[in-house]
């Protein structure tokens, strides 16, 4: 369905000099004229792959919204032991109440 839809706009879309000096204002790029005939070129190769695409038969196929199987790879929470905040503090080479102290970073 997202095929026909992108076929359906890029058919009616001519990508023209004027359309690659567009986008490039758009993203604030600057090319050498031989830069836009080649990025012409190049645009007009990835229409021409969606219209491909878009011809294929997708009947009774799920919609992917990614290109391979994803599965979540982190390991479970554990409860573990941790050190106290007083253990903590001890081992701190400066501390002030309950706090760690530490130099100065930001000059005012």
């Amino acid at each position: 369905m997202v095929f026909g839809l992108l076929s359906v706009i890029f058919v009616y879309m001519e990508l023209t000099p004027e359309l690659v000096d567009h986008l490039a204002h758009l993203s604030r790029l600057h090319f050498s004229d031989e830069a836009k005939k080649e990025i012409q070129e190049d645009l007009q190769k990835m229409v021409a792959f969606v219209e491909k695409l878009s011809e294929i038969n997708t009947d009774g196929v799920a919609p992917m919204l990614h290109m391979g199987q994803v599965f979540n790879v982190l390991r479970e929470d554990e409860v573990k032991g941790s050190i106290d905040r007083t253990t903590a503090l001890k081992n701190a080479p400066g501390a002030s109440d309950a706090f760690f102290r530490v130099p100065k970073v930001i000059k005012k």
